[in-house]
């Protein structure tokens, strides 16, 4: 069969046609990847699973003398000697997993009163809370958030952090019209909290645990 001459002068315009579009096709393909990634961003987006919190990584503020936090959750029985121990009720354990199910203080409720007898070290029969001299206990350092405290958002002269303080000027005091937490002398009880009038308040313990991670 002989060959078609207008087939052939077909494919000759389709090879020449397609040699001239080339370039505009490399030219539109940036664009279109362009506007497929507008479209992309223009859909809407699937809302993400809720986040549970979990007490894994929670500090808790321990009852004083206890030993370092994964120690503590290791040999402490969870028998509550020291919650019954405790004058000022202020130890609590939550059988719901509250302070992972261990001793704690809730400073923001009832702070430790740093009591005459520290009766709760010496109940312990675990030896998760060990006798301690009251200067040398060390449950945690407050610390002052000047920004949140009625001193500097109200102008008053509240005080009420220094005034409680069971360890005195030695802990806390009051310089030049700041509030000075001294981290050598404060152990941590957490009166300071309890009675910071802000919420959330302008000073707070952190427990020491958060120095162990």
């Amino acid at each position: 069969m002989a060959d078609d001459p207008q087939l052939h002068r077909r494919q000759f315009f389709r090879r020449g046609l397609s040699e001239l579009l080339k370039p505009l096709v490399k030219a539109i393909e940036p664009v279109e990847r362009t506007l497929n990634e507008f479209e992309k961003l223009s859909q809407p987006k699937a809302t993400p699973a809720p986040v549970i919190k979990s007490d894994e990584n929670e500090l808790w503020l321990r009852p004083p003398g206890a030993i370092a936090e994964k120690d503590f959750l290791d040999t402490c029985s969870r028998c509550g000697d020291c919650v019954r121990a405790c004058p000022a009720e202020a130890i609590k354990i939550d059988p719901s997993g509250g302070g992972k199910g261990a001793p704690y203080i809730d400073a923001d409720s009832r702070a430790c009163v740093a009591c005459d007898g520290l009766y709760c070290m010496s109940t312990c029969g675990t030896g998760a809370l060990v006798p301690t001299p009251l200067v040398q206990i060390k449950m945690g350092t407050a610390v002052w958030r000047q920004y949140q405290c009625t001193r500097t958002t109200l102008e008053d002269d509240c005080r009420r952090c220094v005034d409680v303080c069971p360890m005195g000027t030695a802990a806390i005091d009051l310089v030049q019209d700041i509030i000075e937490v001294k981290p050598l002398g404060c152990i941590g009880c957490g009166m300071c909290q309890q009675d910071c009038p802000t919420s959330p308040r302008a000073i707070a313990v952190i427990p020491k645990a958060a120095k162990e991670r």
